[in-house]
């Protein structure tokens, strides 16, 4: 049986800078506007403005039942939100999750923001420390790509990563990893193989080599691993209540290194504490 093979072509990395850099612009706007007194929906409706205006379509409306440019998932909501009439509040922490279609090629991407709340400065903090972790593992991940043999090295850079950083100090215990929701292969379609796991596995996954762009998106919480899928048939919240963060970008590996398609400067900036430099795709 043919089996479309999972790696790209240089000139078909190249097409993916543009999706990529359109998917960064959508998160970049609505990022100023996630405030007390705004409607998850007046989020959606920027990034749309900004995916239409550079000539994409969002890849998100694609999916079968969705409507959606963005998923935005608050507190307790994990991943998969429905972006509707919600108004934010003082010290939320809002996951959004973004992706834009041009050509034909798709960006895929994911940040985690909270909202200031000057009477809760410990709540803020504790969310704030929830979404540096996630970020970070995010990054670590990312890092490894740049000498990884295989995706389940991946997994293993996220997964110690989190560790390192300790309990949460909201439940006392090691932070959680989803476990049923993974990173994946991006390409002509938002999701694609192969899974990329948050976590270590015993299978060491795919080899790493040029050609491949993973999006990485850890989906950490603040106390269980345990979710469950809201009445809406979309959101994934915790069943113990403690907040979610959801952070994504998408990362092609080249012949000469890798490369964050869904960040202007390439990932420079994130992967410097790893001691990684990002290559541009030539």
């Amino acid at each position: 049986m043919f089996r479309k093979s999972i790696y790209k072509s240089a000139a078909q990395l190249r097409a993916m800078v543009e999706p990529g850099l359109i998917t960064a612009a959508a998160l970049d706007a609505v990022r100023p506007l996630i405030r007390a007194g705004v409607t998850t929906l007046e989020l959606d409706a920027e990034a749309n403005r900004v995916i239409l205006a550079r000539g994409a379509e969002s890849n998100f409306q694609l999916v079968r039942g969705y409507r959606h440019t963005t998923c935005i998932s608050v507190n307790e909501e994990v991943v998969h939100g429905i972006p509707g009439e919600r108004m934010l509040q003082a010290g939320d922490i809002v996951s959004i999750d973004c992706g834009a279609q041009y050509q034909g090629w798709n960006g895929d991407s994911a940040i985690t923001v909270v909202v200031p709340d000057d009477a809760r400065p410990e709540l803020v903090a504790q969310r704030a420390e929830l979404s540096r972790v996630t970020e970070g593992s995010m990054w670590a991940g990312i890092a490894a790509m740049a000498t990884a043999s295989h995706i389940g090295d991946l997994g293993a850079a996220i997964q110690g990563y989190i560790e390192a950083q300790g309990p949460s100090s909201v439940s006392g215990l090691p932070y959680g990893i989803l476990r049923e929701y993974v990173g994946h292969g991006i390409g002509r379609k938002m999701h694609e193989a192969p899974s990329v796991f948050n976590y270590r596995t015993p299978d060491p996954g795919a080899e790493v080599k040029p050609g491949l762009v993973l999006a990485i998106e850890p989906m950490v919480t603040a106390g269980g691993e345990e979710t469950f899928v809201e009445d809406d048939d979309w959101t994934v919240s915790t069943v113990d209540g403690t907040d979610g963060s959801h952070w994504e970008h998408s990362v092609a590996r080249h012949e000469g290194g890798i490369w964050v398609l869904t960040a202007p400067d390439g990932g420079a900036a994130g992967l410097a504490p790893f001691g990684v430099t990002p290559t541009p795709i030539a």
